[in-house]
C-alpha cells in the first residue's frame, strides 16, 4: 500500500545530469537569484554594497530585471508599491549595516500597510556573527535585532545549503495574510564562495489561507441579518485580498452603508448610494457609525486615523474581521473573526438574510450633506479645486502614490480613486518621502499606464535623487510637487498649537531647473492650469515633473471638540 507521504518526485535524466554537473562560476549569490526566479519573482529592487556584491554579480547571470535606486529607503518604498500593485513579494537586495539600516523606515511603512517586501541583506563574514566584535566593515553586534520589531519574520543564513529554504520560508511569510515585509540576511563569505550545489529550480512556498471559523461567521451573519441599522467600515484588508466585489454584494444584500478607511480607498464605489465615502475625520460620520446597532469592520484595526483619533466609541455590537491576529479587538470589544477578508466576506454573503431598509440611502445622503456643508463653511475652494483638477487629469486606471503632505491629507478623505488598489499613501507609518519612489515601483510593475506621485516640497527633497532612477529606466511616472516653502502641515500644527511655527521653513531648489538637469521634463503650473499641465505630463511617455507653487490649508478637525 502506497501512502501520499511515500511518494517521491523522481528527476528526469536531464534534471539528474544538470544536478550532477552544475554550470561553473556560480557562487552563493547565484543560489539567491535562482531561488527568487524559482519562486516566480521577475523584478528586484535594491542598491549594491561591498558585502552584497555576490548577489549583484549573480544578477547578470539571471533573467531577473534589476531596478536600482539611489537610496536604500527609496528602494524599499519602490518594492513596497510593487508588492501592493502586484500582490507578489517584491525582492529588495541590500548591503550590510548602513545600507540595511537605511531601509528601516520603508520597511516600517510596508509593515503598517501590509505590503509584501522580501528584503535580503548581506551580513559580515560568518566568523563575525554573534556579536564577536571583530571589527569588520559595517559590523553590528546583532544586525537582525534592528529589524525584528519591524518585519514579520527574520531569517539568518549560515551556509549555502540553507539559502533556498530560508528564502522560500521568508517568501511564504511575506505572502501569508496579512502580507508584510520579511528579512533574510546572508554573510558575505557565503555569498562569495563558489558553489557546486545544483541550480535551484522551482520552489514551493504557497502561503496558507487564513480561513474564518464557521461558528463565528454564523453568529456574525445572524447579528447582521437581524440588525436595524447595520453599517460597514472597510479597511485596507479588503483591497489587499481583492474582495471589493464581495464587499459590495454583501453591503447591497444587507442594505448597509459603507465607509472606507484611508488605507481602504477604492474598496467600495465612491458614488454608490450606500457609500459614506472616506470622511472618517468628520464627526458626522463618526456619529453615524456610533449609532449603528451592528457594525461590521473588515480589514481594519480601527487605529488612530480610522477612529477619528480614537474619539469613535461604538454603542452597538461590533463584528471585526482581521487577518492580523494582534489587531483583533485591539481597540474595541468585538466578535473577532481571524480571517482573510475575502474568505470571510464570502462566508457572510452566503449566510446572511437579505434585508430591506428604504431609509438607508437617505441616511447616507444626509451624512454626506452635513459633511459637505461643514467643509463649504470653511472657504477652502483652492484646496478643493486643486484636488478636483488632479482627479480630472488622472486616468481612472492609473495608480497614485501620495506622500505625507496637505494635499494627500485632503485626498484621504475627499479623493475618489474610482478603482480598487489604485490609491496608496504613506499613512500607515507616516514617514516622508514615500510618493515618488513608490510610484517608480508601480511603474516598474506595470509600464502600460502612467503612475502619479504627489509630494510636498519637504517630502520631495527626501527622494529628489530618484529623478536619476526615473530617467535611467525611463519609468512612466509624473511627479506633482506642491511647493509651499516648508513642512506645510507641521507649520499649520505648530501655529495652531503654539501661535507660531519653528523649524518648518525650507530653502529649496528650482525644481523645474533641477528636474531638467536630470533630463526629466518639468513645468511650473498654477491652480488654474494644473489640470491641463498634469494631463499633458501624464499622457507623455516617461518621467515628468509638474511643480505647483501653492500654500494649501487643511479643513478643521472634529476630534478636538468645539
Amino acid at each position: 500500500m502506497t501512502h501520499d507521504h511515500d511518494l517521491v518526485l523522481r528527476p528526469s535524466e536531464a534534471q539528474t545530469e544538470a544536478a550532477l554537473n552544475p554550470p561553473p562560476g556560480r557562487n552563493g549569490g547565484d543560489l539567491v537569484v535562482e531561488t527568487l526566479s524559482g519562486l516566480g519573482a521577475t523584478t528586484v529592487f535594491g542598491l549594491p554594497g561591498q558585502h552584497a556584491l555576490g548577489m549583484f554579480d549573480a544578477l547578470r547571470r539571471s533573467a531577473l530585471r534589476y531596478v536600482g535606486l539611489r537610496v536604500e529607503n527609496n528602494a524599499g518604498f519602490a518594492a513596497d508599491a510593487y508588492g501592493r500593485i502586484t500582490g507578489e513579494a517584491a525582492p529588495l537586495l541590500l548591503s550590510t549595516g548602513p545600507g540595511a539600516l537605511t531601509s528601516l523606515a520603508a520597511l516600517q511603512e510596508a509593515a503598517a500597510a501590509s505590503a509584501p517586501v522580501l528584503a535580503i541583506s548581506s551580513q559580515v563574514p560568518t566568523a563575525g556573527l554573534g556579536g564577536g566584535r571583530h571589527g569588520y566593515l559595517h559590523e553590528l553586534p546583532d544586525q537582525q535585532a534592528s529589524f525584528r520589531g519591524v518585519v514579520k519574520s527574520v531569517h539568518t543564513v549560515r551556509t549555502q545549503s540553507q539559502i533556498p529554504s530560508a528564502i522560500a520560508a521568508a517568501w511564504e511569510s511575506a505572502l501569508t495574510a496579512p502580507h508584510g515585509p520579511v528579512w533574510v540576511e546572508i554573510p558575505q563569505d557565503v555569498l562569495l564562495a563558489e558553489t557546486r550545489l545544483p541550480v535551484v529550480t522551482a520552489m514551493d512556498a504557497t502561503p496558507e489561507e487564513v480561513v474564518p471559523r464557521p461558528e463565528l461567521t454564523a453568529v456574525a451573519a445572524d447579528l447582521l441579518s437581524r440588525a436595524e441599522r447595520p453599517a460597514i467600515i472597510a479597511g485596507g484588508g479588503v483591497v489587499r485580498s481583492d474582495a471589493s466585489g464581495k464587499l459590495r454584494a454583501l453591503a447591497e444584500k444587507l442594505r448597509a452603508p459603507v465607509v472606507t478607511t484611508f488605507g481602504g480607498k477604492g474598496a467600495f464605489p465612491w458614488e454608490h448610494p450606500l457609500s459614506l465615502q472616506s470622511w472618517l475625520e468628520d464627526r458626522h460620520t463618526t456619529d453615524f457609525l456610533e449609532d449603528a446597532d451592528v457594525l461590521l469592520v473588515v480589514g481594519s484595526g480601527l487605529g488612530e486615523l480610522s477612529s477619528n483619533y480614537h474619539t469613535f466609541k461604538p454603542r452597538g455590537r461590533v463584528v471585526q474581521i482581521e487577518a492580523d491576529l494582534g489587531k483583533l479587538e485591539s481597540n474595541h470589544p468585538a466578535l473577532g473573526i481571524h480571517a482573510d477578508a475575502r474568505l470571510a466576506l464570502q462566508a457572510l454573503f452566503e449566510t446572511v438574510e437579505e434585508r430591506t431598509d428604504p431609509t438607508a440611502e437617505d441616511r447616507v445622503r444626509t451624512v454626506l450633506s452635513k459633511v459637505s456643508e461643514r467643509i463649504a463653511a470653511q472657504e477652502l475652494t483652492l484646496e478643493q479645486d486643486v484636488l478636483a483638477s488632479v482627479r480630472r487629469a488622472l486616468p481612472d486606471d492609473s495608480p497614485s502614490f501620495w506622500d505625507m503632505t496637505i494635499l494627500a491629507y485632503w485626498a484621504w478623505s475627499a479623493f475618489d480613486p474610482r478603482r480598487s488598489n489604485t490609491m496608496h499613501s504613506a499613512q500607515g507609518a507616516g514617514g516622508l518621502g514615500y510618493g515618488f519612489p513608490a510610484a517608480l515601483g508601480a511603474a516598474a510593475a506595470d509600464p502600460s499606464r502612467p503612475a502619479l506621485a504627489v509630494s510636498g516640497d519637504g517630502g520631495a527633497l527626501y527622494s529628489i535623487a530618484e529623478l536619476a532612477t526615473a530617467k535611467q529606466y525611463d519609468l512612466n511616472v509624473t511627479w506633482l510637487i506642491v511647493d509651499d516653502g516648508g513642512y506645510g502641515i507641521l507649520r499649520e500644527y505648530m501655529t495652531d498649537t503654539f501661535g507660531q511655527a519653528t523649524a518648518t521653513e525650507l530653502a529649496r531648489p528650482d525644481y523645474v531647473a533641477l528636474s531638467e538637469s536630470f533630463g526629466v521634463p518639468a513645468v511650473r503650473t498654477t491652480p488654474e492650469t494644473l489640470e491641463e499641465d498634469l494631463s499633458k505630463a501624464l499622457a507623455a511617455p516617461g518621467p515628468s515633473v509638474v511643480l505647483l507653487p501653492a500654500v494649501l490649508r487643511m479643513f478643521a478637525p472634529t476630534h478636538l471638540g468645539d
